[in-house]
């Protein structure tokens, strides 16, 4: 076990016996994880003081007989696990992301069974695992039910639809509900003509101007927003 870091047990703990079984000779879903590490670490890129960007796309290339078997035991099951290993590991090493994390299985028919490439790329987004990055009155951080998102496009769309940047388990929640957009004179918080609607600080409201701290409710769901504004107040005021 000594060979295995906190980011490969991420994924360890969901292959069962028979999964483990199942790889004897092919490539194991563990050899995966720790080539997503090294590819992230490979191609860290420090873009400013105290924030470094990695890959958040990655793509595996199997061969057939390997992809087959990690279709067989479930690819989304197992992407979505390596994803939030992939997220884990970034927190750990204070990496950032500009965009959603995303693992995805394809075949090449030139590969033999045991051999596996990673693609990865650097793909902006909406929104983005928080990490360990800052809120800043540009990149604001919303937390939904404890799960944290750096917003890193000017749009984005909460609902409960699949088309939406962030998707709310609720089913108060409309497909399409909330857009929070941010723009040069503030971060603009507009329902997009839900149900049930939308309210800043128990308010209902059509659209309004948030500030750091503020709640908003959809449905049954909290959101928490904050933008840094303290933590760069008392910079300034220390200067």
């Amino acid at each position: 076990m000594g060979v295995l870091d906190r980011f490969e047990k991420g994924v360890e703990h969901i292959v069962s016996a028979a999964f483990a079984k199942a790889f004897r000779s092919e490539v194991k879903p563990v050899e995966i994880t720790s080539a997503l590490r090294r590819e992230m670490d490979d191609r860290a890129a420090a873009v400013s003081r105290g924030r470094t960007v990695v890959p958040n796309e990655f793509v595996v290339a199997l061969a057939p007989s390997d992809l087959e078997q990690i279709e067989q035991w479930g690819a989304d099951t197992l992407a979505d696990e390596m994803v939030g290993a992939a997220t884990e590991h970034a927190a750990s090493q204070r990496y950032s992301f500009v965009g959603p994390v995303e693992v995805s299985f394809e075949q090449d028919d030139e590969l033999t069974t045991g051999r596996f490439q990673v693609r990865s790329a650097s793909r902006r987004g909406a929104v983005a695992p928080a990490t360990s990055a800052v809120a800043s009155a540009r990149h604001p951080i919303v937390d939904i039910d404890g799960q944290r998102y750096l917003l890193t496009g000017p749009v984005t769309v909460i609902g409960r639809g699949s088309e939406a940047d962030i998707v709310v388990d609720d089913t108060g929640v409309s497909r399409r509900h909330l857009e929070i957009r941010v723009t040069p004179a503030g971060v603009i918080a507009t329902d997009l003509g839900s149900t049930n609607g939308t309210f800043v600080e128990g308010h209902r409201i059509d659209a309004a101007t948030l500030v750091d701290g503020n709640t908003i409710t959809v449905g049954r769901t909290r959101i928490l927003f904050w933008t840094g504004a303290d933590e760069d107040d008392a910079t300034d005021g220390g200067r």
